[in-house]
C-alpha cells in the first residue's frame, strides 16, 4: 500500500510503498477514505513530540472498515469510521479506571506509538473507533477527530450557563470550529481576531461580535469563557482583561512561554485558568452530530495522498485555509 512516511525527524514525508497490516486481536483494518493533517504533525515531524523514526502519521484518519479480527463484535465490515488522540490504554490505572484514559502513562496515541492514517489502509483498536454519522462526509469528518473534538471538549469543559458569553481567540483551523459550536450550542459569541480581513467570514461563521483584543472585549462587556485557540501566551494574557467575574480562560494552544497572571485577576474578579484536550468521548459524539446537524462545518483544502509533502507544508507555513485533509 502506498503511505506518506516520515523517515527520520526534520525531514519531509516521502510518499513510499509499505506493507498494508492486518488486523489483530481487538483491531479492525480501515480502507481510508480522508486524514487531517494538523499542526501536532508539524511539532512530531521536528522532534518536538517524542517517538520513534520512520514513522505514518495522522490522527485525524477516517474511512471505512474492511477486515476486522475475531473477536471484534461491536464493529463490522463496512461501518464508516474515525478515531482519535487516544488509541489505546492500560486499562488498570488509576486514570483508566477512573474513566480519565488521556492520562494514562501507558496510553498509546495514534500518529506516535501506532501508525497514523496517512495511508491507504490503517489499523485501528475496534473500541478506539467512533461511528460517522451517515450525513457526514469523510473531509468533513476528518477534521472534528482533534480540531473540532479540541474545542468542542474545551467549550463542554469550561461549563458555560445560559446567558453566559462566549468568545473565541484566534480564528484560524481551531478557531473557526470554536465559533460555529459555540453558537450552535446556543451561546451568544464573540470572536477575538487582529485580522480585519476576516471580518466577513467570521461573521457567516456565527459570530454575533468580532473584537480585536482584550481592551475592546472589556468594552463590549466581556465574555464568561474565552476559548483560546492562539498560539500566542501574549494575545492570551491580553485577552484576560476581557473576562468578566468568575470567567474561565480555556487554553488549548501551546506556547512555550508562561503564563503570567495577575493575583488581583484571580483574587477579586475569581477567574480560571482551565488546561483542555480532548477531555471524554461523549464530547466527540457531540461534536459529530452537530457537523451531522449542519450546523458547523469544516473550512478544509483536500490534497491527494501524492501530495501529502505540500499539504504539510501549507500547514507548516500556516498557509492552510483552514485545515488540510489528504483524500486517498
Amino acid at each position: 500500500m502506498k503511505a506518506a512516511v516520515v523517515p527520520a525527524v526534520n525531514s519531509s514525508c516521502q510518499v513510499q510503498d509499505v506493507p498494508q497490516p492486518q488486523p489483530g486481536p481487538n483491531q479492525v483494518l480501515v480502507k481510508m477514505h480522508a486524514s487531517g493533517i494538523c499542526y501536532t504533525d508539524v511539532h512530531e515531524t521536528l522532534g518536538h513530540i517524542p517517538g520513534a523514526f520512520p514513522r505514518i502519521l495522522g490522527h485525524e484518519p477516517v474511512g471505512e472498515i474492511v477486515s476486522v479480527a475475531p473477536d471484534v463484535t461491536a464493529r463490522k465490515v463496512g461501518d464508516r469510521v474515525g478515531t482519535a488522540w487516544i488509541q489505546s490504554t492500560c486499562g488498570r490505572c488509576e486514570w483508566c479506571q477512573r474513566g480519565r484514559r488521556m492520562f494514562c502513562p501507558y496510553m498509546k496515541a495514534t500518529g506516535i506509538d501506532a501508525e497514523g492514517g496517512h495511508a491507504e489502509y490503517m489499523l485501528m483498536n475496534a473500541d478506539a473507533t467512533y461511528l460517522i454519522p451517515g450525513k457526514v462526509s469523510y473531509e468533513q469528518a476528518a477534521p472534528i477527530f482533534c480540531a473540532g473534538y479540541t474545542v468542542y471538549g474545551g467549550l463542554r469543559w469550561a461549563d458555560p450557563q445560559p446567558h453566559e458569553r462566549v468568545a473565541v481567540l484566534g480564528i484560524g483551523g481551531l478557531g473557526h470550529l470554536a465559533v460555529q459550536y459555540a453558537k450552535a450550542a446556543g451561546f451568544e459569541t464573540i470572536a477575538i481576531s487582529h485580522s480585519p480581513d476576516k471580518d466577513k467570514m467570521i461573521r457567516d461563521l456565527g459570530a454575533d461580535e468580532i473584537v480585536r483584543d482584550g481592551k475592546s472585549l472589556a468594552a463590549a462587556g466581556g465574555a464568561d469563557v474565552i476559548l483560546s485557540t492562539s498560539n500566542s501566551t501574549k494575545s492570551m494574557v491580553d485577552s484576560i482583561q476581557g473576562l468578566r467575574p468568575d470567567g474561565r480562560l480555556v487554553t488549548m494552544g501551546v506556547d512555550a512561554e508562561p503564563i503570567p497572571v495577575s493575583l488581583v485577576d484571580l483574587v477579586a474578579k475569581r477567574i480560571r485558568i482551565i488546561g483542555s484536550q480532548q477531555n471524554g468521548p461523549e464530547y466527540l459524539y457531540e461534536a459529530l452530530d452537530f457537523v451531522a446537524q449542519g450546523k458547523v462545518k469544516t473550512v478544509v483544502e483536500t490534497y491527494p495522498l501524492a501530495e501529502a509533502a505540500k499539504a504539510y507544508e501549507r500547514v507548516a507555513e500556516g498557509k492552510a485555509r483552514f485545515r488540510a485533509v489528504l483524500r486517498m
